[in-house]
């Protein structure tokens, strides 16, 4: 019952910060499901792939309310969506192979080295100038890889790559937000379905789970993200959203530097 409702909270945490500051879940649930998975004692050769592989679960079900709340104002390029699908797929499947034969220490690290990124990035507000439109569909689909693979390797939905490469391809800003909340269900899909079949059979899994997907948590986190967001999109028209947004920066500074040094 208490891990349940850490699970709880951390969804709770992850759908407000997702509605306040519109910051991807996969930042905060993964490293706090790899603290919670070594305190209850998980083998810790899987411990980070587990965190991985239920963070993207959870994307699966919480990315829907976001995709039709986008649609319903017409703000999604649904052409767009199926020109980055099929490399997206391909990419979640290959990036989720990858991790999963990486030791939980160097997985636990490109992690780290991605939320420093992502943290700079917040911290600097920099925002991304269209030069080019979009190349061939060949290019956009090595793009859609790689997007799918990075997202699947650390456990996000993506809209901290794929909104800069929209962006930076002349995409109005919140029509690249839009797509991406939907492009963020294929990346998360094909690499929940990838953690799930390369865990499949691991003897080291913990009970109630699936291949790397750890249903207790899975579950646990979308109950409570799902009815929270709302309350923090309510919240960003009333709190100093920019000043949170530095204070989390920081968080995410010194939350990837502690994962990187592991």
């Amino acid at each position: 019952m208490i891990d349940v409702l850490i699970y709880l909270t951390v969804g709770a945490a992850a759908g407000v910060l997702a509605g306040l500051l519109g910051v991807g879940g996969g930042l905060v649930i993964v490293p706090v499901l790899v603290y919670l998975f070594r305190t209850q004692g998980f083998d810790e050769s899987i411990v980070m792939h587990l965190a991985v592989g239920s963070s993207l679960a959870t994307i699966v079900a919480t990315s829907m309310g976001s995709i039709r709340a986008h649609h319903r104002r017409g703000a999604v390029r649904w052409e767009l969506f199926r020109r980055l699908t099929p490399g997206i797929i391909i990419g979640g499947l290959v990036g989720a192979w990858l991790a999963s034969i990486l030791e939980t220490l160097w997985l636990q690290r490109i992690f780290g080295a991605f939320v420093i990124i992502a943290g700079l990035r917040m911290l600097l507000s920099s925002k991304v100038e269209g030069h080019n439109d979009l190349p061939s569909q060949l290019f956009v689909s090595a793009a859609g890889a790689v997007i799918g693979a990075i997202s699947a390797i650390v456990g996000i939905g993506g809209g901290t790559l794929t909104v800069p490469y929209l962006a930076w391809h002349r995409i109005p800003v919140v029509n690249a937000v839009a797509t991406s909340s939907a492009v963020g269900l294929p990346i998360a899909l094909s690499g929940a379905v990838g953690f799930l079949i390369s865990g499949w059979g691991n003897s080291a899994l913990p009970g109630w789970s699936s291949g790397f997907l750890y249903w207790p948590a899975i579950f646990g986190v979308v109950a409570a993200s799902v009815l929270t967001v709302s309350f923090g999109a309510h919240l960003a028209h009333t709190l100093p959203v920019a000043t949170i947004k530095r204070v989390f920066a920081v968080l995410l500074l010194v939350v990837g530097a502690k994962l990187v040094i592991g």
